[in-house]
């Protein structure tokens, strides 16, 4: 079972494809009397690509409920212009309810194409590509103006960070608990368990196994 978010919003219907794009940011070079030689950079941000079908009428079932394609569009809409990176998760789970694996990613939206085909039937199709975010801060340099004697003197002030960090919660894990019915709690979708899991990798090495006493971060 695949489950797709956006920041926080799941799809009603899991993209039956997903492009994820790494791209590389190697050159090539040509030396006299040597040939070609392959200067190796760092990777460049990965990009993300999929089709999301947003059903116009409630003849789907979905366990987060029905809702119209303008909520979702609405929410596309205040990622583009919000300016502000955010979290697209998707999860895998078997038949069994095993987590299989997920990808966890803090990204930005490119752009979206939104597309309705009368041929197709009413449901709306929208075509959204994301990009990696790598968070990263910014140095403040003031130059004193010095006496007609001196040489100047460059006071560098210590790194501001372009966002806040955010507050750490705790859990105490009680009998019966289990990470789906956590998740559930602090978030309201007990789907989003993968956050959890993946914020408490060094205590929990089975999703499906946490026992009473366990201290858990809740990110």
């Amino acid at each position: 079972m695949y489950s797709f978010f956006i920041d926080g919003m799941e799809l009603p219907i899991a993209p039956q494809k997903l492009t994820v794009k790494i791209k590389g940011n190697n050159k090539t070079l040509t030396l006299i009397n040597e040939g070609d030689i392959n200067f190796l950079r760092a990777p460049g941000l990965t990009e993300i690509t999929f089709d999301a079908i947003l059903p116009m009428l409630g003849q789907y079932s979905f366990a987060n409920g029905y809702r119209r394609p303008d909520s979702y569009l609405n929410k596309l809409e205040s990622l583009m212009t919000g300016k502000e990176p955010f979290r697209f998760l998707v999860s895998r789970v078997s038949p069994s309810g095993r987590l299989l694996y997920d990808t966890n990613m803090k990204v930005s939206l490119e752009n979206y194409t939104v597309t309705e085909d009368a041929t197709k039937g009413p449901d709306v199709t929208v075509s959204i590509t994301l990009k990696q975010y790598i968070s990263y801060s910014t140095k403040t340099v003031t130059v004193v103006k010095p006496k007609p004697e001196k040489k100047p003197v460059v006071q560098q002030k210590k790194k501001r960070e372009t966002s806040s960090a955010p507050k750490v919660k705790t859990y105490t894990v009680k009998s019966g608990d289990c990470l789906w019915n956590i998740a559930k709690k602090y978030y309201g979708n007990g789907a989003q368990y993968t956050k959890i899991y993946n914020a408490n990798k060094g205590k929990i090495k089975n999703p499906n196994l946490i026992y009473p006493g366990q201290v858990l971060t809740i990110p």
